[in-house]
């Protein structure tokens, strides 16, 4: 049986069905580029970046933001499912402690 290879998508974002749901990360790691847009939006400088993830270079985190910019409708769309999972969850978590039985 043939699995599924990663795909080079742009310098250092691979996008590999196996990892991350095949949403694009940053070669050889499963930090997504939306993940490294989440932190532009807050306001942290590529190098603050490397703070919160340490075992990135400047390189990836530019290449990732570089990414970003390029095709910010797919990233954008991701990180809103993102967002309508994590409702879903907490919608059912909540659903589920509201309707449990008393002891």
């Amino acid at each position: 049986m043939a699995s599924a290879k990663a795909t080079i998508v742009y310098s250092h974002i691979t996008k590999d069905p196996e990892v991350c749901g095949g949403r694009a990360c940053i070669d050889g790691t499963r930090i997504r580029v939306a993940d490294i847009a989440c932190l532009q939006r807050e306001g942290y400088a590529p190098e603050r970046m490397l703070e919160v993830y340490p075992s990135l270079n400047l390189a990836q985190v530019h290449a990732a933001l570089s990414y970003y910019y390029e095709n910010p409708q797919e990233i954008d769309s991701a990180l809103q499912e993102d967002r309508e999972v994590a409702q879903k969850i907490e919608s059912d978590r909540a659903n589920f402690l509201r309707n449990r039985p008393a002891r």
